[in-house]
């Protein structure tokens, strides 16, 4: 059976975990805190909700859903802070805010962990992309390539960034063309790391070098190849003995 994902950090869906913490079995009953357009998955809802809760697992819910609401009450507590220490930067913001897959709450994290004199901490983009552990390593011997891990590095900026790269896939951007360019010959799991690994790159070009954003485009990889392809007939020709210039249709 193909199992539909919710979010269970949802409203509808942490009412849903209430109430079951609380002690209610009736899928339809639970199904029915559904709202906006869940309500209309109300049908596979009830499937979902079907099954029967023990006391001890209704009691973890209520634990995890109250440690969930602390530390939502500590995000509204120190989010003034951040605003205030960050008050000084918003230029940086509004730069790294551009990029595909990046919101407002990434952009405060990547610069708490990079810091805000970004070209004295890192002399290069490598380097930088190198210290979050967004570098696979390499193992070769004798010409031959063996297995190789991912570096380690900052785990809070490179878990955040790859969570960033996979809200990507499907975006009609340079990333999202990266990501699904990558995944299909390496598998998802190494899409990720390379698009977290462009995204770095980029907020380093950008908060060093001062810029906006401007994306490449999807087509970006099609007109790379259509590039190499025009290149290697342009040289094949000239090697034959042939003058080549080469003019785009419809161009004057």
């Amino acid at each position: 059976m193909n199992r539909k994902k919710y979010d269970v950090m949802g409203v509808s869906s942490l009412d849903m975990l209430r109430a079951i913490a609380e002690g209610e079995n009736d899928p339809e009953r639970l199904a029915s805190f559904a709202r906006r357009s869940m309500k209309k998955k109300k049908a596979a809802l009830e499937l979902a909700l079907r099954g029967y809760i023990q006391p001890l697992q209704r009691l973890m819910i209520k634990t995890i859903l109250t440690h969930i609401g602390f530390l939502t009450a500590q995000i509204e507590l120190l989010n003034p802070e951040v605003t205030c220490r960050l008050s000084t930067h918003q230029e940086d913001i509004e730069r790294l805010d551009f990029i595909p897959g990046i919101d407002t709450r990434m952009v405060e994290q990547i610069i708490a962990e990079i810091g805000t004199d970004v070209e004295k901490q890192f002399p290069s983009a490598a380097h930088l992309c190198s210290w979050a552990g967004l570098v696979p390593g390499h193992n070769e011997s004798a010409g031959k390539r063996k297995s190789s891990t991912m570096k380690k590095g900052n785990k809070y900026l490179k878990s955040a960034l790859i969570e960033a790269a996979h809200s990507d896939r499907g975006s009609k951007t340079y990333l999202g063309a990266l990501y699904r360019r990558t995944a299909t010959r390496k598998g998802k799991k190494r899409a990720g790391i390379s698009v977290a690994h462009a995204i770095l790159r980029f907020a380093y070009y950008l908060l060093t070098r001062k810029e906006m954003y401007v994306d490449l485009g999807e087509d970006y990889f099609d007109k790379q190849k259509e590039q190499s392809i025009i290149r290697y007939s342009v040289r094949r020709l000239e090697s034959l003995g042939y003058n080549v210039t080469i003019t785009e249709l419809g161009a004057s």
